[in-house]
């Protein structure tokens, strides 16, 4: 075998394992986050309707101007806030946060404390 392949298995597992955990303890609308290499996105899921019910992104062209000129962690933070915006606007404050086969380091770790700032619960 290839060792891409190895490593996208492994990714892939960790993923399942993570959502696998999130999905079984509780009925809370999960935070999910997707990094890139150059973007991160985040969306509000709800499992049991199966249906995003918000959404944010580096790519989108309503956060160009929030976004220009900072750095990789800096846009994330400025997603974390924006979706915990978001949320509250849906009322939703409790939330279960899905970091998919990402570690909580770096620019997923600044997306979930703004988050945590601007008042979600997780």
């Amino acid at each position: 075998m290839k060792a891409t392949f190895v490593k996208q298995g492994r990714r892939q597992r960790r993923k399942w394992r993570v959502r696998a955990n999130i999905r079984r303890t509780s009925s809370l609308p999960r935070l999910s986050v997707n990094r890139s290499v150059k973007h991160i996105s985040v969306q509000l899921i709800d499992d049991v309707k199966g249906c995003t019910l918000c959404a944010a992104t580096t790519t989108s062209k309503a956060m160009a101007d929030a976004l220009k000129g900072k750095n990789k962690s800096d846009r994330a933070r400025v997603i974390g806030a924006e979706i915990a915006k978001q949320a509250l606007a849906a009322g939703i404050t409790a939330v279960v946060f899905d970091r998919g086969s990402a570690r909580f380091h770096g620019r997923i770790k600044a997306l979930a404390d703004a988050a945590r700032e601007a008042g979600l619960k997780f």
